[in-house]
């Protein structure tokens, strides 16, 4: 490395060997453990208000049961469309200087939820205006993702990108699983001493990540680089837009990974609904396999085939769907955690697999298009399909978590107009099933014309 300051890095090759376990592999390291740290804040952000309307009757406030699947849903519908600038904001700003101001934009959210958690006359468009902020931290995912994409080899690419989503993802289960447990501290608050209605501290669910997103981005500051070799242009990554397989993946990503972050969100809320007996804090089992099962998705895909893998998971969802949908009429507690568990372990097999077959088919077209023009031709292609996998990989993540709105909504809709969420669960299923014609048609059929057989060869 020729050229180098304490915030870009002009040279960068981590496919020379020698280069990386001399330099490349420490940087890289310690971006991926801080980029890990900002996005895992993130989704706990992103998903706060998943328990804090388990908790707002009991605070005072007098909103619909459908009410409160919206305040839970609206922040998965902005977190998905912001996905979209942020997935070009790395290659634009710098990936160090995107987490910086990323993470401090997160005390946007938790401070307005913190002040009007307090405020039980608070009109619902408020509320939801407020709710809706907590999306800022599901751009994360998208800047992330494509950031650590850059730093590591393409053998790595699996592992590292794994790594960084699951530490993302377990996010989810961490607010679900702290927040209620804070809520009945008292501890000194900005805006109120003394408990609110129901003896809930329900200022902290916003007052509690101060100091971590404080520590992220100084972190980000201190310790992350940003790397000439990942500026591009928007316009030469917007070509994405106009390759088949963004909106394949783009659509095959909404049933795995919109399937995780969409049941993350209404879990607690649907568990308050349909079992009211039962605590909400059970909760954060579910995103919790199914950020542990994210890492598998993307091993099993490196080893046996990212579409074999993602084909037969979408089966298992369908099963487990099923499951679900059973054990909620007949109001079978038990069966229905134990199949809504094995629901978010698919997700998260589906979610490391699906991601692992992206930027290889970018890279595979890439190789295609270069086929017989020389060398240079070939190393430009190469450099070519790491920018539009890296801008592919946040693209795909911002369609893909719609899902975050899309189930939220649709259990509301359902349980507000059949008194049962059986309605929203058949959905869901039938989407399946469409997932699982798109994979076999486009990557498993043995007669293909695109794309696939370079796949097959390359075990995506």
């Amino acid at each position: 490395m020729s050229k180098r300051n304490p915030t870009w890095i002009s040279d960068w090759n981590p496919e020379d060997e020698t280069f990386w376990k001399s330099t490349g592999k420490a940087i890289a390291r310690r971006n991926l453990i801080w980029s890990i740290f900002a996005e895992h804040l993130g989704f706990s952000i992103w998903l706060i208000w998943s328990i804090v309307a388990t908790k707002l009757p009991q605070a005072g406030f007098h909103y619909t049961t459908d009410q409160l699947f919206q305040l839970v849903a609206l922040p998965g519908l902005i977190g998905s469309l912001i996905r979209f600038p942020y997935t070009f904001a790395v290659t634009t700003f710098g990936g160090r200087n995107w987490t910086i101001f990323s993470a401090a934009v997160l005390f946007i959210p938790t401070l307005a939820l913190a002040y009007f958690v307090t405020q039980p006359d608070t009109p619902f468009w408020l509320m939801l205006v407020v709710a809706a902020t907590a999306g800022l931290g599901g751009g994360n995912f998208a800047s992330s993702m494509a950031n650590i994409s850059f730093f590591y080899p393409d053998r790595m690419k699996g592992w590292a990108l794994g790594l960084n989503a699951a530490g993302g993802n377990i996010g989810v289960s961490g607010v679900q699983l702290l927040t209620p447990l804070l809520l009945g501290f008292g501890f000194v608050s900005l805006y109120q001493a003394t408990p609110m209605a129901g003896g809930l501290y329900l200022q902290n669910a916003g007052l509690m990540w101060l100091l971590p997103l404080a520590i992220a981005v100084t972190g980000a500051f201190f310790f992350m680089n940003n790397l000439m070799s990942a500026r591009s242009t928007f316009k030469d990554q917007v070509v994405i837009v106009r390759r088949k397989h963004t909106w394949v993946m783009s659509y095959i990503y909404i049933g795995t990974f919109g399937s995780f972050i969409g049941y993350s969100a209404a879990f607690p809320l649907l568990i308050k609904t349909q079992f009211p007996e039962v605590t909400v804090a059970i909760a954060f089992l579910g995103p919790l396999v199914g950020s542990l099962s994210r890492p598998l998705g993307g091993w099993l895909a490196d080893k046996i085939g990212g579409a074999i893998v993602t084909f037969w998971n979408f089966i298992a969802m369908g099963i487990a769907t099923i499951g679900v949908m059973y054990f909620v009429d007949i109001k079978g507690f038990a069966g229905f955690l134990t199949m809504f568990l094995i629901l978010f372990v698919t997700t998260g097999i589906g979610n490391g697999s699906t991601y692992r077959m992206i930027p290889a088919i970018f890279r595979e077209e890439k190789r295609r298009e270069a086929k017989g023009l020389g060398d240079v031709a070939r190393a430009a292609a190469v450099k070519a399909a790491g920018l539009e996998g890296a801008a592919a990989l946040g693209f795909i993540g911002a369609v893909g978590a719609c899902g975050g709105y899309l189930i939220p909504r649709g259990f509301g809709a359902s349980i507000a107009t059949t008194g049962s969420p059986h309605l929203a669960l058949a959905v869901f299923l039938a989407f399946y099933v469409t997932c699982i014609a798109l994979t076999w048609w486009y990557y498993l059929r043995s007669t293909f014309t695109s794309i696939a057989p370079s796949l097959a060869e390359a075990r995506v």
